[in-house]
């Protein structure tokens, strides 16, 4: 018995399709052969069954006891050799279909493993999931079939030397009929091959749909998406169906042919066979014998047109895992490289510097320019990237030293314990539990709870939980966290935020988040717009300094463009000569209610240009009210600041601190603009 599957599956040639095939009957030769050697043996003994029997015919017609007996004995035997041969033969065959299935699995999973988080970037999880499901199929098919083609082959090759032999005529029929049938029926695997290539690409599209709706499926019935991502689901089935019926019309029409041109071979070989028998050219014992060969002649023929459609449907799946085993990692492997002490980690595209040992938060206006950055850092995208002034590409055992950990990463199967031990081995999981704020996951469930794939049983807050103490529990010199708080609830992130400075004490950490408890624990925030760091410091500095920065943290509506200069060089607008620091706020019980354009008892002469939506929101710090852009046109003495100002929550005014609320334009002298407690900075 051969163990399956193979320790090493070897190196296969994925220049083109057809290359791995021939590959895979290399490495397989054995067995292939083997098969291919037993397909001939049992093909044979059909053949010469037709021609036992005939002469056994001849003998009862001349009333030859003694050689009916010897050729029934014959026949016989050559029947019990068929049997075993048969059997032996589906033994091998099976062997190799196994084998190239499983021999094409093991390569496939190894190049995904080699190639990491490129994958997802270059081939869907469709198209992955198809070559595991229905693929390797196709080619073990192929595999399956070289026993019983090469034995058709030399089958019909012995029937039409026989014939030959017999009757000259009757051999030159097989002789020619045969490639005929093959030239005739070949223009039906071009169609075949085309549709089936289209059902495959539809079926990886299904896949991939249904592995986004499974992955997604709690945010879904979150959002009452079923019905919408279900009518999609739906639409992209019938594609499929469409696309299998037209795959099936085409596997129809060869399925056809290969049944109707060897039954006119047939036909003909047997009309033929009759005239020479009246004419008395062969025997009754021969005219048998033809009468079998042609009908023994189906199953060679037919096997031969079931192995032409196997190989197109092989060669269509191969080329699948050919495009797989082609795709070269980002980063070719953690090869030994440069040696790089601890130090800055600077990423050439963005401007970003990130000093070793603190907590350095990365907030973007949009989340991907977030995401770009962190895959940077990590090596898993194109860029320049230096580490203590050694380029990221060169340097030694990046893996170990540099972990990013993104909400798309799995728990495996396995154990709790076993899901959260890093690579390296066996670590005391009770520091990262803690930092993670998990240690209740584990205390529920128990540490050696059986996890199922991808820790589907968690809910997604706890999966988030749980794969950020893996993280920690991995202890990398730089861990770099793409918004590792997104799922969970308030209290719970702010514990995370306060123990993720102390569980990274000395360590260089990145978060790439928008949250402000997490920002606001960061020793160092850095804000990217349109891909750049345009802005850095703390937080609450931040708050103060930069509008555009204070809008993505308060998720409010962007300040003007005119203000963004200013606020990108961290120029605080509080302390200028004319009007209040930006963001204030309106102080409880002044000005309108959500939405009003003019605070009740604002003095606003006609023609005032005042813009809807500037008056100030209910209650301090509300930002339901509209900002006023800055420069706003407000007549002296207009009493346009009325319930706007600069109590609880002007930025940079008595009382700054929040940064939510209406921004109050520039008050001209001799305006109300301290009334009703507005305080505008000296």
């Amino acid at each position: 018995m051969k163990p399956l599957p193979e320790k090493d599956p070897g190196n296969p040639d994925h220049r083109s399709p057809a290359r791995y095939l021939l590959w895979l009957l290399r490495v397989q030769w054995r067995t292939a052969s083997a098969g291919a050697a037993l397909g001939v043996l049992w093909m044979l003994g059909y053949v010469a069954i037709p021609a036992v029997l005939g002469l056994a015919v001849d003998a009862v017609t001349t009333r030859d006891a003694g050689a009916l007996a010897v050729w029934s004995g014959v026949l016989a035997a050559v029947g019990a050799l068929q049997a075993a041969a048969g059997a032996a033969r589906h033994r091998f065959a099976v062997a190799n279909w196994l084998a190239a299935a499983y021999r094409t699995i093991q390569l496939v999973t190894r190049q995904a493993t080699r190639l990491g988080a490129t994958l997802q970037k270059r081939m869907s999880a469709g198209e992955v999931v198809s070559i595991g499901m229905s693929d390797v199929d196709g080619i073990g098919d192929a595999l399956d079939i070289v026993s019983r083609g090469t034995g058709a082959v030399v089958a019909i090759v012995a029937v039409a030397a026989i014939l030959l032999a017999i009757s000259p005529p009757l051999g030159l029929i097989v002789l020619v009929g045969v490639p005929l049938i093959l030239v005739l029926a070949a223009p039906l695997l071009r169609p075949y091959r085309e549709r089936e290539e289209e059902h495959r690409e539809r079926v990886g599209e299904l896949n991939t749909r249904a592995t986004d709706l499974v992955a997604g499926l709690r945010v879904l019935r979150g959002v009452g998406g079923e019905e919408l991502f279900a009518g999609r689901y739906a639409a992209d089935s019938a594609r499929v169906r469409a696309a299998g019926i037209a795959t099936a019309r085409a596997e129809s029409r060869l399925s056809g042919a290969e049944v109707l041109l060897p039954g006119l071979l047939i036909a003909l070989v047997t009309w033929a066979g009759a005239r020479f028998a009246v004419q008395g050219s062969i025997s009754a014992g021969q005219l048998v014998s033809f009468y079998g060969y042609a009908i023994f002649l189906v199953t060679p023929l037919k096997t031969i047109g079931e192995a032409a459609g196997k190989i197109t449907r092989a060669l269509v799946a191969a080329e699948r895992v050919v495009r797989l085993l082609d795709i070269e990692p980002e980063r070719a492997g953690d090869r030994a490289g440069r040696h790089a002490e601890p130090g800055a980690l600077t990423d050439v595209a963005s401007g970003l510097v990130v000093r070793p040992g603190r907590l350095t938060a990365i907030a973007a206006a949009r989340p991907e320019d977030a995401r770009a950055i962190a895959d940077r850092l990590g090596g898993y995208a194109p860029g320049r990237v230096d580490v203590a002034g050694v380029p990221l590409h060169e340097l030694g055992g990046l893996r170990d030293r540099i972990v990013v950990a993104v909400n798309e990463d799995r728990l495996f199967a396995g154990t709790l314990t076993e899901a959260l031990t890093p690579a390296r081995g066996p670590v005391d999981l009770e520091p990262a539990l803690w930092a993670a704020s998990a240690t209740d996951i584990v205390a529920a469930s128990g540490p050696d709870a059986r996890v199922a794939e991808a820790g589907r049983e968690f809910s997604g807050g706890q999966q988030q939980r749980l794969r950020l103490a893996r993280a920690l529990a991995a202890d990398p010199e730089v861990l770099v966290l793409v918004e590792p708080t997104s799922a969970v609830d308030a209290h719970t992130e702010a514990r995370i935020a306060d123990r993720l400075t102390q569980a990274r004490a000395g360590r260089t950490t990145v978060v790439c988040t928008t949250s402000p408890l997490m920002l606001d624990r960061a020793a160092h925030v850095a804000f990217v717009l349109d891909g750049r760091v345009v802005a850095e410091g703390a937080h609450r500095d931040l708050l103060d300094a930069d509008p555009c920065y204070a809008s993505t943290v308060t998720r409010t509506d962007p300040p003007t463009t005119a203000a963004r200069p200013a606020a990108s060089r961290g120029e605080a607008a509080a302390g200028t000569a004319a009007g209040t620091a930006p963001r204030a706020a309106a102080p409880t019980g002044k000005g309108a209610s959500p939405g009003a354009d003019v605070p009740p008892g604002a003095d606003v002469p006609p023609g005032a240009d005042v813009p809807p939506g500037a008056g100030g929101g209910t209650g301090a710090g509300d930002a339901s009210g509209g900002d006023v852009p800055v420069g706003a046109d407000v007549p002296t003495g207009a009493d346009g600041a009325k319930g706007a100002g600069g109590a609880k929550g002007a930025g940079g005014a008595t009382g700054a601190g929040d940064a939510s609320g209406a921004d109050v334009p520039d008050v001209p002298a001799g305006a109300d603009g301290a009334a009703d407690g507005v305080e505008v900075p000296s």
